[in-house]
């Protein structure tokens, strides 16, 4: 009875949403393909991990940023423990909505010498690409995420490598991508990053650029983008783009070259006391640097 409950009330909250959503313009079709070019989306790791889904999506369509990356053990409560009626509903949710879920940001990662929890980290990825299949997305974020003392540098490179295959291979039966985010330590170098994906051979595994200062390590920003550009997909992590010394123009000038026609993810990580003012903001600032590049193309 208690599980019943549960479920009516999510698609009570479901419905709600959908209704509120379909009063902001009930003549525009949502059905139309995405623009072109960089489009500024939202990893709710931060700004979003209070909003429950219904919020969540109302708040992406009051500020046009319309893609998001959902993270785990956040409000929305996109988890798999979901039944299959809860899924359709989370579906139904987006697709009656301008906004496009991208897929899930999982903390799965690939590095330890621990043969159980490398097991269990894969398995859990094959679990939430069937929830990402389920509610419509088009892949899981995932990390290498290490390479630990004791073990050699060419194995857990190997191990790495071998797991995404897996995963990989797994995720193209459920037609999604497997997003790895250079990141953790020592990983979240470009060389590393680059001998790992030497030995991918999926072409659903992809590489998703996030912004380190270890970019900027020599060759410099520059030459270690174009270490990895081959494996790019269609998603990329930054953080707000008015905080610190990262050189955001030289990125998207680098990304405007590529013709890259994917999401920029915003994963801020500061705290403001009006989020949806501070995502707009965001998206000024995210426009300025499109057009920039365009012009300095």
């Amino acid at each position: 009875m208690e599980k019943n409950s549960s479920r009516r009330n999510f698609i009570q909250k479901s419905l709600i949403a959908g209704i509120g959503l379909s009063t902001i313009n009930p003549f525009q079709s949502w059905a139309k393909p995405a623009p072109s070019g960089m489009k500024l989306g939202l990893v709710t790791y931060q700004w979003a991990k209070d909003w429950d889904l219904p919020t969540l999506i109302a708040n992406c369509v009051k500020t046009n940023i319309l893609g998001v990356e959902l993270r785990a053990e956040h409000a929305h409560k996109v988890e798999t423990n979901l039944s299959v009626f809860q899924r359709a509903d989370v579906k139904k949710m987006f697709a009656n909505s301008p906004v496009t879920c991208i897929g899930y940001g999982a903390n799965f990662e690939f590095h330890s010498p621990d043969p159980v929890k490398l097991r269990m980290n894969i398995d859990q990825t094959k679990a939430y690409i069937k929830l990402c299949y389920d509610i419509g997305a088009s892949g899981i974020k995932v990390k290498p995420n290490d390479l630990p003392e004791g073990v050699t540098r060419e194995k857990t490179i190997a191990q790495i490598a071998a797991s995404l295959n897996e995963v990989g291979k797994f995720a193209q039966d459920y037609g999604q991508l497997v997003r790895v985010e250079v990141h953790g330590n020592k990983t979240q170098e470009l060389p590393n990053m680059k001998a790992i994906f030497e030995q991918i051979s999926e072409k659903n595994v992809k590489m998703c650029w996030n912004c380190n200062d270890q970019d900027l390590l020599p060759p410099g920003l520059e030459g270690n983008f174009n270490s990895v550009k081959k494996w790019f997909g269609d998603t990329v992590h930054v953080r707000e783009f008015n905080v610190g010394n990262y050189p955001y123009q030289q990125l998207f000038d680098l990304f405007s070259k590529i013709n890259y026609n994917g999401w920029i993810l915003l994963e801020a990580r500061t705290e403001p006391a009006d989020k949806i003012a501070a995502l707009k903001e965001q998206l000024a600032l995210f426009n300025q640097l499109v057009a920039n590049a365009k012009k300095a193309k």
